[in-house]
């Protein structure tokens, strides 16, 4: 799964308009320690194209009670074309969610070690996600929410985790959020990024609290490199 990532290069962002953006939100700035139902920098499929925040943890438009979004974070590229809450975002409604790393768990004799996983290059990048927006029967509010889609690992992240978001290629970014793009086009493009132009390093215990939402959750930790994890 994909439960936090980081999105600190506001430069690459805003000033280097890296997405070709038309808009940005005035309260953007650095996050180190993002976690679900907190409101996250998206591109929605839609004119203009901006930079909006919306909550992660996808409502469907159809939900009763919004709390389901707690439990739909991620979605799994292997199911997504399937399951109701999926199916018509994928068709409709896919978005890009900027970020510069992401962090996983890896579980180990007697304890869990967050990573921090990037690009090589350091570059911000994109994962491929979906939205929909629900509208509160009671105070006829609308809000906007997202899901990051999730895949099989790349030999990086395998010993690590079962499970990584998709992050899309640069070239595939402007086709995911294009009209027209079949089910089966999207999901052509939901595939492990190259282990070969990822890395991983352990980092402090501090990022496992999202309250800590600070650089020092990036600290090295290199004394747990000679950890062994558990069997699979």
């Amino acid at each position: 799964m994909c439960g936090r990532y980081a999105l600190t290069d506001l430069k690459a962002l805003v000033k280097d308009n890296r997405f070709q953006l038309e808009a940005f939100p005035s309260n953007l700035s650095p996050r180190y320690n993002i976690a679900p139902s907190q409101p996250v920098p998206a591109i929605l499929n839609q004119a203009p194209r901006e930079l909006q925040f919306v909550r992660w943890g996808l409502i469907p438009s159809w939900a009763k009670d919004p709390t389901i979004g707690y439990r739909m974070i991620n979605a799994r590229a292997e199911t997504i074309a399937e399951k109701p809450a999926f199916r018509r975002p994928l068709q409709r409604q896919r978005c890009l969610i900027p970020a510069d790393g992401f962090y996983e768990w890896q579980r180990l004799e007697t304890r869990k070690v967050p990573h921090w996983i990037t690009l090589t290059s350091g570059e911000v990048f994109a994962f491929a996600g979906l939205w929909d927006t629900w509208t509160d029967p009671k105070t006829n509010t609308a809000m906007t929410s997202c899901t990051i889609i999730t895949t099989t690992p790349n030999k990086l992240l395998a010993p690590i985790h079962d499970r990584m978001p998709v992050i899309l290629p640069r070239e595939s970014e402007a086709t995911w959020l294009s009209d027209g793009l079949s089910p089966e086009q999207a999901c052509a493009l939901l595939k492990p990024y190259p282990a070969t132009q990822m890395k991983a390093s352990p980092v402090s215990t501090l990022v496992n609290s999202p309250s800590n939402d600070t650089p020092e959750v990036l600290k090295p930790e290199p004394r747990l490199r000679t950890s062994k994890p558990l069997s699979r």
